[in-house]
């Protein structure tokens, strides 16, 4: 029997987990004012710049005497800059729940050859992070943007480590809550939670980082995108918006409305509470129906930003070929776009929950979702 299509649909189907959408109420206007044609060292540029890191500061609550700079090259640049200026000082722990995790250890270990302790969890799971040890340095992800796995606290971290912990924060920044006194090196790109323009990273260095950096010099050549230091000594431009290299001006006048914005529907809090709403419509989905489920095995670790999931229908062969059928369907109907699950992930769908999707569209989207898994199923029979 043919499945019913659903009378309603979501206004915006973009649930990219990155680039993800725009805020709700960007349009193309948002950008009349960026300092296009003029230097990024000119005034107007420095103050834009700086603008952005004071309003990240104070959204984020990132205390006052924590660095906070733009650098090349997304999330990867400002992580790789930190593995790279920081680590080989002592022994380091990677942990890996997922892709981007096991990218950085594939750098400490092949390329930095470091002296690592490797801990890794399948897709779904999480690694126990009570188990580490915090005298070594850390690396690790706090959202595993393709498993849907998230540091449910930082409780595990204790607060008088000698290692320094660094994190890839992506897409758990403006999503959720990150204690930075349990964090040395925090990463992150706007084109994440905040649906930003693409190509600019974000590091923030606690005072303990910083002291790392002016005492420790790494056995290996850095090139100039990761050097943050001269002389010993921290350069301090590049936390008031003196960029190593040329930022663009326009991708900076993106993150500053979408900072804006993030404010105007109650800064952190408000954005946290958005993308859990949208998140949740999913659980609960999940939960009414017996055919799909959440690839976090815990509750407490599933991540309300890149909610992945997975088909557990027993009539289903070819989990692979099922998934990518029920997401072309999706998107061919204008309904749901880059909903597929990561290349390296399971079998499945992940959908970007994060602050600038609107619960409405997500609540939309989920009968299509039934519509097309039946339709699917149909197919096959």
């Amino acid at each position: 029997m043919a499945t019913t299509t659903p009378a309603t649909r979501p206004a915006n189907p973009r649930f990219s987990s990155g680039p993800c959408a725009k805020p709700p109420t960007w349009t193309v206007d948002a950008l009349k004012d960026a300092a296009l044609g003029r230097s990024h060292r000119a005034a107007i540029g420095k103050s834009k710049l700086a603008a952005a890191i004071d309003q990240t500061r104070e959204i984020l609550g990132v205390p006052a005497d924590y660095r906070i700079g733009i650098v090349p090259a997304s999330d990867t640049g400002a992580f790789e800059m930190a593995m790279w200026s920081l680590l080989g000082e002592r022994p380091v722990e990677m942990v890996a729940w997922e892709s981007f995790g096991a990218g950085w250890v594939t750098d400490a270990v092949k390329q930095l050859k470091l002296d690592a302790n490797v801990h890794t969890a399948e897709y779904g799971e999480i690694v126990d992070m009570a188990a580490l040890d915090y005298d070594r340095d850390v690396c690790f992800t706090w959202n595993g943007t393709t498993a849907g796995v998230r540091m449910p606290n930082g409780d595990a971290i204790p607060a008088d480590r000698a290692g320094l912990t660094l994190c890839d924060a992506t897409s758990a920044a403006f999503a959720m809550d990150l204690p930075w006194d349990k964090l040395d090196v925090t990463t992150f790109s706007w084109q994440k939670v905040l649906g930003g323009e693409a190509a600019h990273g974000i590091l923030i260095l606690s005072p303990r980082a910083v002291a790392r950096l002016e005492s420790y010099t790494p056995a290996w050549p850095l090139p100039k995108i990761f050097r943050l230091t001269k002389g010993g000594k921290l350069i301090e431009g590049i936390f008031r918006g003196e960029t190593i290299n040329t930022p663009s001006m326009l991708c900076v006048e993106d993150y500053l409305f979408a900072l804006d914005w993030a404010q105007s529907v109650g800064g952190l809090q408000g954005l946290i509470d958005r993308a859990t709403a949208n998140a949740q419509a999913i659980w609960d989905f999940c939960d009414a129906n017996d055919w799909i489920d959440n690839l976090a095995a815990d509750p407490a670790t599933r991540s309300n930003t890149s909610v992945c999931l997975k088909f557990t229908d027993a009539r289903i062969t070819d989990g692979a070929t099922f998934a990518k059928a029920v997401a072309k369907r999706l998107d061919a109907e204008g309904i749901a776009l880059d909903i597929g699950a990561y290349r390296d992930a399971p079998a499945g769908l992940r959908i970007w929950c994060g602050g600038t999707v609107e619960t409405a569209d997500v609540q939309a989207m989920l009968p299509w979702l039934s519509w097309a898994f039946h339709a699917e199923i149909e197919a096959q029979a």
